[in-house]
């Protein structure tokens, strides 16, 4: 069996195994697959966008003709040099073309397969694991430290450093897909430009000016107790594109300003001493909602929904794949135990 885990990884796409020309590359991280298929591409040809170079193949179609695989990979170029082809699988298999390629040994051919999540028992997966001339890399989503090196990597290029609170919140927003992370990355690098060092406020103005999206009323409405309204907003957004991390790092910002205004009523201010101070931009359609979940709190209970939402953040990088449920189910929880509250 040959399923590359780790470093191994990391070696085999900076040096691809010409014996090991079938390359199957699946797991939940989307954007990390096309990513390495990108650049087993470019290293295997001398010009991806030729034709007659890189032929390009959908799995269902290939799985109504298996044998077109083989036909393609054992092409002599007329002109001479390397080729490669790439697949994009679907939901039908194609494993026995793989079966009888595997057993050909292409030379001067990389065949590069891009999939989904595969079960261990997927005829693609089982059929690239036990060919000798094939390997399968999974994608899955980024862990904290390969976070770390992705920011790492990508600000070193703008010779920019990062302040250690920017960098926990900006890691709070990655890991759902790679070429996303990349992105936000390379947008709070932008945005930086000029300076030495990325601080929290670039990556709070980066993310509140990214979102567009009006985050607010999802958030708002889930401090107010308002599950149904939290359930629309949220709904919406999901259907807009909206990371669900950009959700709950707004959440985890709205809870430490309450939780601060808090502080300072439980500390003898005024409600809209503390709600002016804690709240100094605050906009005139949200304060209806924000008075409310400010007097239907305690400072006490803040600091566990903050506990509950950093909790939330770790669990969405860890299963990246149920990210949205897990933010959705963050704030109903919220919204719920704040109108019993109420």
């Amino acid at each position: 069996m040959v399923a590359l885990r780790g470093k191994e990884i990391d070696a085999f796409l900076a040096r691809p195994d010409p014996s090991r020309p079938i390359i199957l590359l699946y797991g939940p991280d989307a954007g990390l697959v096309r990513e390495r298929a990108d650049a087993l591409m470019a290293s295997a040809v001398d010009d991806p966008n030729d034709p007659f170079s890189l032929v390009r193949m959908d799995g269902d179609e290939l799985a109504a003709e298996p044998s077109r695989l083989v036909d393609e990979a054992m092409t002599v170029p007329l002109f001479g040099g390397r080729r490669a082809i790439r697949i994009r699988a679907g939901s039908r298999s194609f494993a026995s073309g793989i079966d009888t390629l595997a057993e050909m040994q292409p030379k001067d051919c990389r065949i590069v397969i891009e999939a989904g999540e595969l079960r261990p028992d997927a005829p693609l997966r089982k059929a690239c694991e036990k060919a000798k001339t094939a390997v399968a890399i999974a994608c899955y989503a980024d862990t904290e430290r390969d976070l770390a090196k992705l920011i790492d990597d990508e600000l070193r290029l703008s010779n920019l450093k990062i302040a250690p609170d920017a960098r926990a919140a900006l890691t709070s927003l990655l890991g759902g897909d790679r070429q996303a992370s990349r992105n936000e990355i390379r947008k709070v690098a932008l945005y930086a430009h000029g300076q030495r060092e990325v601080t929290l406020d670039d990556v709070v103005a980066i993310v509140t000016d990214a979102s567009g999206l009006a985050l607010d009323p999802i958030v708002d409405n889930a401090f107010a107790g308002r599950a149904a309204d939290v359930e629309t907003a949220f709904a919406k957004a999901m259907a807009a594109g909206t990371y669900p991390g950009l959700i709950i790092m707004s959440a985890q910002r709205h809870a430490a300003l309450l939780h601060k205004a808090r502080l300072s009523i439980e500390e003898g201010r005024s409600e809209l001493e503390a709600l002016d101070s804690g709240f100094p931009r605050l906009h005139f359609s949200r304060k209806t909602l924000v008075e409310t979940a400010l007097r239907n709190t305690s400072s006490e209970r803040m600091a566990r929904v903050m506990a509950q939402l950093a909790d939330a953040a770790f669990d969405m990088r860890k299963q990246s794949s149920l990210a949205e449920v897990i933010a959705q189910r963050a704030l109903l929880a919220i919204a719920v135990n704040t109108r019993r509250r109420g």
